[in-house]
């Protein structure tokens, strides 16, 4: 199958995206700062390889690799576990109404989630799709 799927907290596949990588951005709730970040699809497990924010705050250290990009990005590779392995099987997005929408790239369309999973104010959990 490959790509990026899109669950409902029950498990009812919500959508499905080709590609191996994606761009999740958000805007944090108390410092109206964007986050985002790049994740790889790689072995059936998604990968962080880079995380970028335009300013810092409550909850929003940049990892200890961070540099001031050009364009006024503090930008950095997420550290992985002390494992070594990849680190995620999966992510569950929270919905909140103190934020607004999660924003997701995948290929060469970005949208809101709710565009790519048609439901809206629902946590969403994101795999590699089996």
């Amino acid at each position: 199958m490959g790509g990026l799927c899109l669950f409902a907290l029950g498990g009812a596949l919500l959508a499905s995206l080709p590609g191996t990588d994606f761009i999740l951005s958000w805007t944090h709730s108390i410092e109206k700062t964007e986050w985002r970040e790049h994740w790889f699809i790689e072995a059936g497990r998604l990968r962080p390889v880079e995380a970028r924010i335009r300013g810092t705050g409550a909850g929003m250290e940049p990892g200890p690799d961070a540099k001031l990009s050009a364009d006024g990005w503090l930008v950095w590779t997420p550290a992985l576990p002390l494992s070594g392995s990849l680190p995620e099987d999966g992510i569950t997005l929270a919905a909140s109404g103190f934020t607004g929408e999660h924003r997701l790239c995948a290929g060469a369309e970005c949208r809101p989630l709710s565009g790519w999973t048609g439901v809206r104010d629902q946590a969403v959990a994101m795999r590699a799709c089996r």
